[in-house]
């Protein structure tokens, strides 16, 4: 059972990585340090919960909100650019993070790399294209919002996970149906210029 608790909490985890990376990443972090429902001590990911960690994770929240607050004044180029490094980021926490949750277990940890790439890749496939479709839709200080809003989003979830393991399952097929969904929509809309040409 401890098993099956530690794939739940590292595939909510992972998930909510690949929504927003570093606030997620430093929730976890500081839950570890405080032994809340995830003890690294005694496994090789025991610098999760480390102040260096801790503070490379507060510095990623400080960087990218500064640079995603500038490109609200400049092109998309920047601004996939910014995606871009975001996606990288929650690749890498997610892999880390679920190996993380197999190893203080002492299992193996390369499910849990495998496993974390593919749930932060959820994540991210399932949110970018929302936050496209709703900054457009945003005007002036509302932009800005935005990021703050999926940071929040996504630190409840990853909490979530580490204290109800189970609610990553949730985290999860909640991403696959926003992912699924929005490929729908564009499909539809697809399908619509295809007529009207």
């Amino acid at each position: 059972m401890h098993l099956v608790f530690d794939i739940f909490q590292g595939i909510g985890v992972a998930a909510a990585v690949g929504v927003r990376p570093f606030l997620p990443a430093l929730a976890v972090g500081a839950l570890a340090a405080g032994d809340v429902e995830l003890n690294l001590s005694h496994c090789d990911f025991s610098f999760v919960d480390s102040p260096i960690f801790l503070l490379a994770m507060m510095l990623g929240v400080v960087l990218f909100a500064t640079l995603e607050r500038r490109t609200t004044v400049q092109g998309d180029g920047t601004r996939r650019a910014i995606a871009s490094a975001l996606a990288g980021c929650a690749l890498v926490l997610g892999a880390l993070l679920f190996a993380a949750a197999l190893c203080r277990g002492h299992y193996a940890i390369w499910p849990g790399i495998v496993g974390g790439i593919v749930c932060a890749g959820v994540g991210i496939a399932a949110t970018q294209p929302l936050l496209r479709r709703v900054r457009s839709r945003l005007e002036g200080d509302a932009v800005g919002m935005l990021p703050l809003i999926a940071d929040g989003t996504a630190t409840i979830g990853a909490v979530l996970a580490v204290l109800a393991p189970p609610v990553g399952i949730i985290i999860l097929a909640a991403l696959l149906w926003l992912l699924i969904a929005g490929r729908g929509r564009g499909e539809q809309k697809y399908a619509g210029l295809r007529i009207l040409r």
